[in-house]
């Protein structure tokens, strides 16, 4: 449930009607804009009765929600949220750029390709550290050694570092070491997981899940949300589908969607999508066409020998290409890069 208050309603008749609220057992959220003050209601709302809160002369409307995300829903929050990751943001009018390779490697890959990518216009770096595989005998990442190597280039660069995370009893390293913690497609349904990323005030990088609905992915968000981070990015990579050509299928009528039900950001990660590096450059155009708030992208100094996803990694150069045209297209839709 959503009340809409009077514009100008002093803080003490908002804080009144608040504490009747509260001793129902509910939480309220409040949202001050500059044209107008809301208060989001979340829990069993069937105990609020609508006349009585309607009898305040400070309220405007009442409006149900009937989604189940309260916090992440555009009701909640009308503007448009911007999450700080580091130096930079994702969201507003500033695109996010989070470039580098799938798996960190050395210290002299990871080094390079950041370098390489801030030059082209990378607002954030991107590398696996740990690196959940389908086989057990793939590689699987270069771990704590991994987190070290990104600091390493983070401290040479001067960019943020987004990296994946697979354990909760992880986390306090990440929130130590990393600016942005990454949830994987496939642990977007861990809830243990996301209860505790929710108790951080850490910026979280939501993947959606290999199957996933754009309501089971918005309710992944809530977990975060509800247990009290609302620093949350939505990422689409990709569902899985009967189609076997790409890796998977890009879903970017999801972006137009989530940008209807929700408040905040969404980036396209094209790389995951296809499985395909020549796929890449016209789906990041693409992503940025429809609206998206960012894109990640893989970049590897050498796809070939790459240790993991090099068939859909591209090289500095075309990705120094890439954020031409990303430049382009985000001029004609009221962005920058």
């Amino acid at each position: 449930m959503i009340i809409v208050l009077k514009q100008g309603t002093p803080q003490q008749e908002i804080d009144k009607l608040t504490n009747i609220i509260v001793a129902k057992g509910i939480n309220v959220n409040p949202m001050f804009g500059s044209d107008l003050t809301i208060l989001g209601l979340i829990g069993d709302t069937s105990q609020v009765d609508p006349a009585q809160i309607e009898s305040f002369r400070c309220v405007e409307r009442i409006m149900k929600v009937a989604e189940p995300f309260k916090k992440a829903n555009r009701m909640f929050h009308p503007g448009e949220s911007v999450i700080k990751v580091g130096n930079t943001e994702v969201g507003g009018k500033k695109l996010s750029i989070m470039a580098g390779p799938c798996s960190v490697e050395s210290k002299e890959q990871i080094t390079y390709v950041a370098e390489e990518v801030k030059k082209a216009g990378a607002t954030v770096l991107r590398g696996g550290a740990f690196k959940p595989r389908t086989s057990p005998y793939a590689f699987q990442g270069l771990k704590y050694d991994g987190l070290e190597l990104l600091e390493e280039a983070r401290a040479v660069t001067g960019l943020p570092i987004v990296t994946e995370i697979m354990s909760p009893y992880d986390i306090e390293i990440f929130d130590e070491k990393v600016d942005c913690i990454q949830v994987g497609a496939r642990n977007m349904q861990n809830f243990d997981l996301l209860r505790l990323l929710g108790q951080t005030k850490k910026p979280i990088l939501l993947k959606r899940g290999l199957s996933s609905t754009i309501e089971e992915w918005l309710m992944s968000a809530e977990y975060i949300m509800a247990g009290g981070n609302p620093n949350v990015i939505l990422c689409e990579r990709g569902i899985r589908t009967y189609e076997t050509y790409t890796r998977n299928t890009l879903d970017l009528s999801a972006v137009l969607a989530v940008k209807r039900l929700s408040h905040l950001p969404v980036i396209v990660d094209p790389s995951h999508a296809t499985g395909k590096f020549w796929m890449v450059e016209p789906l990041a155009r693409a992503a940025i066409a429809v609206g998206a708030d960012g894109v990640m992208i893989e970049v590897h100094n050498d796809p070939a020998h790459a240790l993991c996803d090099g068939a859909q990694s591209i090289k500095p150069d075309l990705f120094a290409a890439v954020m031409k045209d990303i430049r382009t297209i985000a001029a004609c839709v009221g962005r920058e890069a």
